[in-house]
């Protein structure tokens, strides 16, 4: 096959962020004011929104309608459900995430954040960090995001008064010590108006930072994947029937971690069968090494049994493989968890049965407090005892958010009811 250069992977950096705050904090206003800003909307939806707006009896154009799409939404001026939308500039692309903010669309926010780089908190600065910017501060810790964004919108209402960002800042510093979030950027914005969100505001010159899209544009995302250990799940054996490649069989899955490359030496679990890597393969050719989180197929230099769920990784870097663990788990179903209740656990592309054994505490988010209650019902986060009936190769979720995480699923309705991250 070709030789084919991973440069062109790099090249296209896409950043996914999602969006927090309290309800009527900005949110989606200021990813509305982001679309339109950086000139990622069409002629068309403008027009509608400017009529919509009118209609409503608003002195602006309402650029919240751009990301609240459902109806029940736009009745109620208020975002339920997690709305993804795209946009590029020429030195980034970016997927975001909407979420929401009301107390009981917890798993909503869960669900936008589990695969985003960045997240953007929003503060009203009229009313500072309140429990909702501890709640969503926790989860983001929880999840391991590695960048975040403390937007202090609505600094118009203030008269864009550095004292008051300063004490907020300040005070949101103070609260971040109890959390393990590592790289924050503080920015005081107006959505509404557009100050500081795409271009500088000449209404804050005493703020010297970034724009919003500026922080955004150069957040560092090569350094978030874990290139030490090395994690290949194994999605699907590839057997092609022409005859060109009677004798191929590969095996396509996405790096959960470290790098591979031809000659290395690996180890299958969970049959513990040895082999070196022949060759990475891609839609064009082949590569030279394979790194998170690109898409792949390996290729080994023995012909032995390896189907979908099992994992390649190095000999002398293993994960732990256990059939019994403690996670963190946000409960997504309006169905209470059910002690010993009979589930099938998902772990990047293995699949087993699984019962919850124990609760061991749950947390209560707005001030991070650990309780014995062991009733778990949707939205909340506890820490709970998995007991699985085949054996399943997890590291820690601080150390990879890929192998650490599993969803949870009801057998009975094929729901997915939880979604964990190993401790």
């Amino acid at each position: 096959m070709t030789e084919f250069s991973t440069k062109g992977y790099l090249d296209m950096e896409l950043l996914r962020f999602t969006t927090a705050g309290s309800v009527d904090d900005g949110k989606s206003t200021l990813i509305g004011r982001l679309l339109y800003d950086s000139k990622s909307i069409f002629e068309d939806q403008l027009e509608a929104i400017k009529r919509a707006s009118i209609r409503r009896g608003n002195e602006h154009v309402d650029l919240a309608l751009l990301t609240d799409g459902l109806r029940a939404e736009r009745e109620q001026g208020i975002t339920i459900d997690v709305a993804y939308r795209y946009f590029a500039t020429p030195k980034r692309k970016f997927i975001i995430a909407d979420t929401p903010g009301h107390i009981q669309y917890t798993r909503n926010m869960v669900t936008g954040a589990s695969t985003a780089n960045a997240a953007i908190i929003l503060i009203d600065a009229r009313n500072g960090v309140t429990e909702q910017t501890c709640r969503h501060s926790y989860i983001a810790s929880l999840l391991k995001i590695p960048h975040i964004i403390v937007c202090i919108n609505k600094m118009d209402l203030l008269d864009f008064s550095e004292e008051v960002y300063n004490s907020i800042k300040s005070e949101y510093i103070e609260f971040r010590k109890k959390l393990d979030l590592s790289d924050i950027s503080i920015v005081p914005i107006s959505a509404l108006l557009g100050d500081n969100v795409v271009e500088s505001s000449a209404n804050m010159p005493w703020y010297k930072g970034g724009t919003l899209l500026n922080v955004l544009e150069n957040i560092e995302i090569g350094n978030d994947h874990n290139l030490t250990d090395a994690r290949f799940p194994v999605q699907y054996v590839i057997r092609p029937l022409s005859d060109e490649y009677h004798d191929y069989r590969g095996y396509a899955g996405r790096v959960a971690g470290g790098v591979f490359k031809p000659g290395d030496d690996v180890v299958v679990l969970p049959s513990m069968q040895r082999s070196r890597v022949k060759s990475i393969d891609i839609y064009k050719g082949s590569i030279q090494e394979a790194f998170p989180p690109l898409t792949v197929t390996l290729t080994l230099e023995d012909d032995i049994d390896i189907s979908r769920g099992d994992m390649l990784v190095k000999p002398d870097n293993q994960p732990t493989v256990s059939q019994e663990f403690d996670v963190m788990m946000c409960w997504m179903s309006e169905k209470p968890l059910q002690l010993n209740g009979k589930y099938a656990l998902k772990h990047t592309t293995n699949e087993v049965r699984c019962l919850i054994k124990e609760v061991r505490y749950k947390v209560n988010v707005n001030n991070m407090e650990q309780t014995p209650d062991g009733n778990v019902g949707l939205n909340d986060i506890a820490c709970v005892r998995i007991k699985t009936t085949k054996p399943v190769f997890i590291d820690s979720y601080r150390v990879n958010r890929r192998t650490g995480a599993m969803i949870i699923i009801d057998e009975a309705t094929n729901n997915t009811v939880g979604v964990g991250m190993v401790i």
